[in-house]
């Protein structure tokens, strides 16, 4: 991959209202074993949330101490890191657009649009803005007194700046903060998206079927954004638009892909097999991908190898041709798509996959992603501060230890004491919330809008 490094912490967690189950998906019955979760807290879900944190800790090490740099084989592999990044917006379409995927697959009513942007910034703004001005009262006190600073860094809008007072995606301390940005940008267009992709499933008419390819046909569009805002980035003007790096049209079909599998795995439930009690193509799809989680990591593993090979663009300073972004976008998207389908189409708890990516520790990691992305730079450069190491020097290993330890140690403290507390106490009493318990979840709060 070439975009520029940033690393995406995954404030992800669906918290829209769903809608009421189905008779077809609440009956549960012999023909439906097998099928997609599309209920409860997804514990593998968390485990690839803690892959793509990982991921990208190292690719940011990697990059500060020059090993990413090198030449040969393991430098490039190291180069594409960020690969971490697709894999959470794509956590983001799907566990996001599960409840707009729902009813329209379903004719039912959607998530209450108000209740669900007060849980998304709740979830996503106060351990931001701790850390943002926790960097700035670090590296960049002279900029405290700039009003334009703070409103466009507190208000996620600062890649938007075309001739900003810092280097490269950000102030020190915060330069993968452009990820979140993205993802700030699907979670306040999602709403519209969902409304424009429902009101033309919904004039396929009753079939579910019919609503359904609507929505493939939809996000279809949808993904071809993507290609075209690299047509835009590199023709529309008289030089590449660099910055398009980190608006959303650029990463629109990541997301695509997680609106995609919750389009499939709602439609699963809701398909009508044929008489036979045979299953539907949607249902022998979904059992086909959840059977074929070693094949589909292989593909997806393929895949990021060829992103780490020249043809999308040399390393770490961003795509340099059209060529070199369709090539780089198509690798991460089939990167994020064949890492993620299996256990978002497989039956939960199924498979050695399952079991990896749904141990405690994997799902621990996971919960608290969002710190760990949130802190990583504030730890990296403090720690290159004291070891007094330039930059694009040092020990990789030597580096990554104390920078892993001390980023999870400030995650964890996140999480326990500003998240968890927020979300537990406000969550439900904003607009839209309903009275008595707490609504039904589709997956843990505590971790992803995903970037």
């Amino acid at each position: 991959m070439a975009v520029p490094p940033g690393p995406l912490g995954s404030p992800d967690s669906p918290d829209s209202t769903p809608t009421e189950p189905s008779p077809a998906v609440a009956s549960g019955g012999p023909a439906d074993a097998g099928l997609p979760q599309i209920r409860g807290h997804h514990p593998a879900l968390d485990g690839v949330r803690a892959v793509a944190a990982l991921l990208v800790l190292v690719f940011h090490v990697a990059v500060e101490t020059g090993a990413a740099l090198a030449p040969g084989f393991w430098g490039g592999v190291l180069a594409r890191g960020e690969i971490g990044v697709p894999l959470f917006f794509a956590l983001s379409g799907l566990l996001l657009y599960r409840p707009w995927a729902r009813a329209a697959l379903a004719a039912g009513p959607g998530p209450h649009t108000a209740g669900y942007l007060w849980r998304r910034a709740l979830r996503v703004l106060p351990a931001y803005w701790l850390v943002v001005a926790a960097a700035m009262l670090l590296w960049s006190r002279e900029w405290l007194d700039d009003p334009l600073t703070w409103l466009t860094l507190l208000t996620l809008t600062f890649t938007y700046d075309l001739d900003p007072w810092w280097y490269g995606l950000g102030p020190q301390g915060l330069g993968q903060m452009w990820s979140l940005a993205v993802e700030a940008s699907y979670y306040l267009l999602l709403p519209l998206i969902a409304a424009a992709l429902t009101w033309y499933a919904a004039r396929g008419g009753a079939s579910v079927a019919a609503r359904g390819r609507r929505l493939l046909t939809g996000l279809g569009v949808l993904s071809a954004v993507s290609l075209a805002a690299v047509a835009v980035q590199f023709f529309a003007f008289a030089e590449p638009l660099t910055e398009m790096y980190a608006w959303l049209p650029r990463t629109l079909v990541l997301f695509a892909v997680g609106m995609l599998l919750a389009v499939l795995s709602e439609w699963a439930w809701l398909e009508r097999g044929a008489a036979d009690g045979a299953d539907g193509p949607v249902r022998r799809f979904c059992r086909t991908i959840g059977a074929t989680a070693g094949i589909c990591w292989l593909i997806a593993l393929g895949a990021y190898l060829i992103g780490a090979t020249p043809l999308t663009g040399p390393r770490f300073v961003g795509v340099d041709s059209f060529w070199t972004g369709v090539f780089e976008t198509v690798t991460s998207t089939a990167v994020a798509f064949f890492f993620v389908a299996p256990l978002a189409l497989g039956a939960p708890g199924r498979g050695w996959a399952w079991r990896l990516l749904a141990h405690p520790v994997m799902r621990y990691l996971g919960r608290i992603s969002y710190g760990v992305f949130l802190w990583q730079f504030v730890v990296l450069y403090g720690w290159r501060a004291f070891t007094g190491d330039e930059p694009f020097t040092g020990s990789l290993l030597f580096d990554l230890v104390p920078v892993a330890a001390g980023t999870i140690v400030l995650a964890h403290l996140t999480y326990r004491w500003v998240e968890e507390p927020l979300r537990r106490r406000y969550a439900h009493r904003g607009p839209g919330a309903r009275r008595g318990p707490a609504p039904e979840r589709t997956g843990r709060a505590g971790v992803t809008p995903p970037g």
